[in-house]
């Protein structure tokens, strides 16, 4: 029996997981950082309009969903390089972050989400009593 191999199908294989295809996009690049008392996380997310982004919270999963449309019909594309359809990206939060009060905004391509860290998570004193009239405040 003859089996016919392909040296880079495992490389095209790969590369579609990274990097997607035409019909499913997966590039989303993303940074976050901490400010103080809030993450920041933000999206690249060009060309997108702001109507089709879609952000769901679930326990402490943030779900980003946008999508990246085809341009009017009717037109004819001479080059068609960028990734378009659907983009989805899920981030896994800590239970340290108030997904309540989630701030979102999104300018010159770019998706920004504001997290603050919750009031249980803050640092703060804890006084320490004794027998003894000597009271001391421990930072935790």
């Amino acid at each position: 029996m003859l089996i016919r191999t392909d040296p880079f199908r495992e490389l095209d294989r790969m590369a579609s997981q990274v990097f997607g295809t035409m019909a499913r996009p997966t590039a989303m690049p993303m940074d976050a950082w901490r400010e103080k008392d809030h993450f920041i996380v933000e999206f690249d997310l060009p060309a997108v309009d702001p109507e089709s982004i879609d952000l769901d919270v679930e326990r402490n999963v943030l779900t980003v969903r946008a999508e990246r449309r085809l341009p009017s019909e009717g037109v004819e594309l001479i080059a068609a390089e960028r990734p378009r359809g659907v983009f989805s990206r899920q981030v896994i939060l800590g239970d340290a972050l108030d997904t309540d009060k989630i701030e979102a905004g999104y300018q010159a391509g770019v998706l920004r989400l504001t997290i603050p860290v919750a009031e249980r998570a803050k640092p703060r004193k804890i006084m320490i009593q004794s027998d003894a009239q000597n009271r001391q405040a421990i930072s935790v």
